[in-house]
């Protein structure tokens, strides 16, 4: 048989809303009370109806996220940020994949909507007036993080144009004068949402033009980017540096160039961005640009909570960046 609040309530000779009180952590009731209420509540195996005080509460107490998919570690990163602060405030995580695909990632919020979420994190590869119009019709709560919509949806990230421009400006300061840009994304480039990626390539050019390098960058936007260094000759003169969009491009490239038996970066630079977990356990260190990744999660839930309890979001600037200075340039 199934135990209720108000079974709770009987035993313990108290109203059931004070019963709602201690199991849900709130003022109004003494501590004794609360005690005994919560003793109780154990020792009968009390579940809470989420069903129920859902619709008392007119929310379901869950949050909805999108993501493109979980085999870059700083998407798995963001997920966990995101799931210990929505528990931390008493919030469950439905989480959907989209796989980078637009119509996957529309009918992904579809059945986020449909399962009565509170609000949406969404990392989206869509963009446009119609997908605008699409998100507005749902009137659910949506916060956008990494590739902005527009000034219609509240964001949260970093000024990667601006990140990106520094990151050329370390390298150009150890003296490189040759660069290759990886960045297969940007095959997406005016078909999809790669906001980031584009801020990021325009941040390259930027560091680029205010360093006073002029020879062209090598841009490489193939998915098999590694056959492609295959077709390069790299000089022994130290002045290449290959700058990628992601550090999960960089630490393919370092395998790549110490199985070519290349001394990094003595013959040649690597950098990445987003300063991943586990470049710890690489050596030699890769220079990259750390992305706040643990507190965009954080920042997100906090900010969503916010509006769903008190109708408003939280306001947050874009979030700080760094340039780690590792040894691969």
């Amino acid at each position: 048989m199934k135990v209720t609040i108000k079974d709770i309530a009987t035993i313990c000779g108290v109203s059931a809303g004070t019963v709602d009180r201690a199991l849900n952590n709130r003022t109004g009731i003494s501590e004794k009370t609360r005690e005994k209420i919560l003793k109780t509540a154990k020792e009968l195996n009390y579940r809470p109806d989420y069903t129920a005080r859902s619709l008392v509460m007119g929310k379901t107490m869950t949050i909805g996220v999108v993501l493109f998919d979980l085999y870059n570690r700083s998407f798995a990163q963001l997920l966990n940020a995101i799931e210990l602060k929505a528990r931390e405030l008493g919030y469950f995580i439905y989480i959907t994949l989209s796989d980078k695909n637009p119509e996957n990632e529309l009918n992904c919020i579809e059945h986020l909507v449909n399962r009565k979420v509170d609000g949406i994190i969404l990392f989206t590869v869509n963009k446009g007036e119609q997908f605008e119009a699409n998100l507005s019709k749902w009137g659910i709560p949506i916060i956008t993080i990494f590739n902005y919509v527009s000034e219609k949806w509240e964001y949260i990230g970093i000024q990667e144009r601006q990140a990106m421009k520094e990151a050329v400006d370390y390298i150009a300061s150890k003296r490189y004068k040759k660069f290759i840009y990886i960045s297969p994304p940007l095959t997406y480039l005016g078909k999809n949402n790669i906001y980031t990626q584009e801020e990021r390539l325009n941040g390259f050019y930027d560091g680029l033009k205010s360093n006073g390098i002029t020879s062209k960058p090598l841009i490489i936007k193939n998915s098999e980017y590694i056959k492609e260094l295959d077709n390069i000759t790299f000089s022994q003169d130290g002045k290449v540096a290959i700058v990628c969009s992601t550090d999960l491009y960089a630490l393919e490239v370092m395998n790549y160039l110490k199985e070519k038996g290349f001394n990094i970066p003595e013959q040649v630079g690597v950098m990445g961005f987003d300063d991943i977990d586990m470049l710890k356990y690489i050596t030699p260190r890769l220079t990259t640009v750390k992305y706040p990744i643990d507190e965009i999660g954080r920042r997100a839930i906090e900010s969503m909570v916010n509006k769903i309890n008190h109708g408003h979001f939280i306001s947050t600037p874009l979030l700080n960046y760094q340039i780690i200075k590792g040894e691969s340039i």
